[in-house]
């Protein structure tokens, strides 16, 4: 506090006031000894004090010898006028008239520019004011730091939120709890719009983990007294109805937007990109290529012609070019933060903006269209001869579901496709004499009808395109594994999917059944994204680098700049330090999001058991080992664990049971067996 000379010590009969509980206090000076005090407070209190602890206004001075009760008097007259006085004031004007003109001054500074003679009263209660302006001013004894503007600004936002937190602390524990026990909103809660707002975006913040230190703390308090849940700040949430009752928080943790909006606010560098395909559209190709994908896809980044060409073939393979596109724009940041398409039952979340991954960059048939497009040559027996990218423009001639094109096929209604099958069977053999591992197994399809909490779960087998399917896979395979070759030889640095394992004989050829696939697969190690070539094993290639599907995974579309890059002007935009570079945050992201690939259809599967649970379900017995056999479940294309004690005594891979499940939660991938019964 001020400290004062010793001939300024106030003595019998002084007013002063002191700092008490955080709020001045003012006394009568009864006695003063050498710079100590013992005074009478207006609360009817002896104190005794060092000066040192007095503000820096005192007085009046007033009749030494006055009675107890006179005193009392004096101090009650003099709290009243110094609190009327200072609830007169407007501190924030005061404010304003010394912001900008000092950084601190004493209180006499700050009284001339509002008494014209000011009084110890009104000394004291200006005091007063400033010291409760903490947002505004600081008590550096004896002087009064003036905070700048920034700094106020920052420090209301301060106290609005304190304030908020407050009350969200008051109210927020009693809610959780009630929506906790309901599964639901109390009926008749009603909640202040800031303590409601806050208590929503602590729940989302929670959801997606984007929450910092000071909500994490509000949060553990918060849920004091509640169950352990993995989910809980969703649970809460779905009960508020602040998310959908199958709310995929999956996308929330990635912070993956599954519409189109995400790209609105970029919206200029888009219509850049739209306009530069445009403008630079030439004459496409004659070739008649054809896309063969799934009915609803409008993405379509690959198309293919085949024809013979002596005792071999010649394939011209199309594949979509994003033209124009600046690596380290702030469109290209979103994207490679996306980094995938996503295809879930609930719908799908397109890398792209829709106008340019399902518009300005897609192989639509009938468009004039920018392309990579890549020239194989084949001898006989599909020995590969050549491989010729070159930057082209196209006019796809058709755009054909897997469908179509599998009955044109079978009833020999197109004679390029059944050239293009005969290439692919060709391909197929020389990868499977080379060790491929081929796993062949059902492709089941979600669907979802009704909403919210009637959401209906349906999944099916899908009928199987063998001869379409096994065209579009070969020619995929062959362009991401010949391209890695040429841009080997050419110098020209991609990413690659490696898998440089050697895999033994039993898991190589053909598996289909479960049991055969689960023992294979065990031999296999997950491909890395790698900068540098090197063999993937189950695919049987010396190189595989990911260019054919540049408007859906972003590996691709750097590989398919690379490429251009070269052929355009022999300069990738990426060197091989580059590349290295991006693999780490790259890698790190890719597999954030595919995440979400891997466990949302799960969540959809699990919940059609839960909501079939008294039906029985088909299963196979893929390893009998441990308390625990694992079986398949060949139509989720799922696997669960049973205990031993469900499925006998005598088990073997191959053993088919007959699954009837108890608990299943999907949004903690509980699943609990019931009963087995052997087939």
């Amino acid at each position: 506090m001020v400290k004062l000379r010793p001939e300024t010590f106030p003595g019998p009969g002084c007013v002063v006031e002191f700092m008490q509980g955080n709020q001045p206090q003012l006394a009568w000076v009864q006695e003063e000894n050498s710079g100590k005090l013992r005074a009478l407070t207006v609360n009817k209190r002896e104190v005794k004090l060092a000066c040192a602890r007095l503000l820096p206004w005192i007085g009046p001075q007033n009749n030494p010898d006055a009675s107890r009760q006179e005193i009392l008097e004096q101090l009650e007259k003099h709290h009243q006028r110094r609190g009327s006085i200072q609830a007169g004031l407007d501190v924030m004007e005061v404010w304003e008239l010394a912001q900008g003109e000092l950084e601190e001054a004493p209180l006499k500074w700050f009284a001339d520019l509002v008494f014209d003679d000011p009084s110890p009263d009104e000394m004291a209660a200006l005091g007063r004011a400033l010291l409760a302006a903490k947002t505004h001013f600081k008590f550096r004894p004896p002087m009064f730091e003036i905070h700048p503007a920034d700094k106020v600004d920052q420090r209301l936002r301060q106290e609005a939120e304190e304030r908020v937190r407050d009350r969200i602390t008051a109210v927020g524990q009693e809610l959780f709890k009630s929506l906790w026990t309901a599964q639901r909103e109390p009926s008749g809660l009603e909640l202040p719009e800031e303590v409601a707002e806050g208590l929503r975006a602590l729940l989302l913040d929670q959801i997606s983990g984007t929450a910092d230190e000071k909500a994490d703390k509000l949060w553990a308090g918060l849920r004091k007294g509640l169950p352990e849940h993995p989910h809980q700040a969703l649970v809460l949430a779905r009960a508020w109805g602040i998310v959908e009752p199958h709310h995929n928080h999956l996308l929330d943790e990635a912070g993956y937007t599954m519409d189109d909006s995400w790209s609105a606010a970029l919206a200029d560098e888009v219509r850049e990109l739209r306009e530069t395909v445009a403008v630079h559209a030439a004459t496409p190709l004659d070739t008649p290529f054809v896309s063969i994908d799934s009915a609803t896809t409008r993405d379509i980044d690959d198309a293919f012609f085949v024809e013979r060409q002596g005792e071999g073939y010649r394939l011209s393979l199309a594949l979509a070019r994003p033209l124009g596109w600046r690596f380290g724009s702030a469109l290209d940041r979103a994207v490679a933060q996306r980094a995938t398409s996503l295809y879930l039952p609930e719908g799908t979340g397109h890398m792209l903006p829709h106008c340019l991954g399902l518009d300005a960059f897609s192989l639509m048939a009938g468009q004039t269209r920018p392309a990579l497009v890549t020239e194989f040559l084949f001898g006989p027996g599909g020995a590969l001869l050549s491989v010729t990218p070159s930057l082209e423009w196209v006019r796809v001639a058709a755009n054909t579901p897997y469908e179509v094109a599998e009955e044109a096929l079978d009833n020999h209604a197109d004679p390029m496709l059944e050239t293009a099958l005969e290439l692919a069977k060709l391909l197929f053999k020389q990868r499977l004499k080379a060790g491929a591992s081929i796993i062949k197994r059902p492709d089941p399809e979600v669907t979802l009808s009704g909403d919210g909490v009637d959401v209906r779960v349906e999944v099916e087998v899908k009928q199987p395109t063998l001869k379409s399917s096994l065209t579009v896979s070969e020619f995929m395979i062959l362009a991401n594994s010949a391209l890695a070759d040429w841009a080997a030889r050419h110098h020209v640095p991609l990413l690659h999917r490696t898998q440089n394992i050697a895999l033994p004989s039993e898991a190589q050829g053909i598996f289909s059944a479960p049991e055969d696939i689960f023992r294979a697969v065990k031999y296999m190690a997950p491909p890395l994204l790698e900068a540098h070539p090197k063999r993937h094993a189950a695919l049987a290639v010396d190189a595989y680098a990911p260019i054919t599907s540049p408007i859906r995974r972003y590996t691709d579309l750097i590989n398919s700049a690379q490429v251009a890059g070269y052929l355009d002007n022999a300069t990738p935009p990426f060197s091989q330090e580059g590349l290295e570079a991006l693999l780490p945050g790259l890698s790190s992201r890719i597999g954030q999001v595919s995440q979400i690939q891997r466990f949302r259809p799960r969540y959809w599967k699990l919940l059609y058991l839960a909501q079939n649970r008294k039906q029985r379900h088909s299963a196979v017995l893929v390893e009998e080992n441990g308390p625990y056999p694992s079986l398949a479940m060949p139509k989720l294309q799922m696997n669960v664990r049973a205990p031993r004690a469900l499925l006998g005594d005598k088990l073997y891979p191959g053993q088919r049971f007959q699954l009837k499940f108890g608990r299943v939660d999907p949004l903690t991938n509980t699943i609990k067996i019931a009963e087995a019964l052997e087939e």
